[in-house]
């Protein structure tokens, strides 16, 4: 099942019911602020958490990430993602991605394990009394134990850094090349790592990122179920 920023299943992998994103607004005036109109997010009343997931811990412990804290010696290690939402002051949430596992912290924050090997795409966006101060996106893989890992922001222990932007027009960029993929019926998540990293460059180097045609998916596939 997929989740937009709620969880909430039914718009599409990514949440969303179209193409045209809008960056998050601020107040003007904080003290004296109207609310903004509708976000591309679904049921924005339940601050981006859904309770009523069976793999959440309920007992209030931390996710287990490592084997010692599993009680098992070959448990494998997860990817914790920390999201936090604070309307029209800070705003997280998860382009695409699967996680195994969900821990409610409160009403404002919840942390989304993943397993070695996924992929997901973290967005971050920020503001303050004179406007935006952060929007990033970036599209991690996350790591096994003994794999080397790229030190990120709300991202514990890191990951492989596969694709990072910054700046709402190259990040509203970005949404429309997946929104490109998902329309050809392939799962963000299960795109060829080397994409995304093709795509980083291209965007870096300001030239236009190549499509991802479902041949060469099919032959990603093919290369994966060999590696395995």
């Amino acid at each position: 099942m997929q989740h937009g920023l709620s969880g909430t299943a039914g718009l599409g992998r990514s949440g969303t019911e179209s193409s045209d994103y809008w960056e998050p607004e601020w107040p003007s005036n904080p003290q004296k602020s109207a609310s903004n109109f509708a976000l591309n997010y679904p049921n924005k009343e339940s601050f981006g958490f859904l309770l009523t997931e069976s793999r959440l811990w309920t007992n209030g412990a931390a996710p287990p990430r490592r084997p010692a804290e599993t009680g098992l010696s070959d448990g494998p290690q997860l990817t914790h993602v920390t999201l936090v939402w604070r309307e029209d002051e800070r705003e997280d949430w998860l382009k695409f991605g699967r996680p195994v596992a969900e821990r409610i912290i409160d009403r404002r924050q919840r942390i989304e394990s993943y397993a070695a090997g996924q992929v997901f795409a973290l967005v971050r966006w920020a503001a303050n009394e004179y406007g935006t101060i952060r929007s990033t996106l970036d599209i991690v893989r996350a790591v096994g134990a003994h794999e080397p890992c790229t030190p990120i922001t709300q991202v514990d222990p890191g990951g492989e850094l596969l694709l990072s932007v910054r700046g709402w027009p190259k990040v509203n960029q970005v949404f429309r090349l997946i929104d490109a993929i998902e329309a050809s019926g392939i799962d963000p998540c299960e795109v060829a790592p080397d994409h995304w990293r093709h795509i980083h460059n291209r965007l870096a180097g300001r030239e236009r990122p190549r499509g991802y045609s479902l041949a060469r998916h099919c032959a990603w596939l093919q290369r994966k179920a060999l590696l395995a």
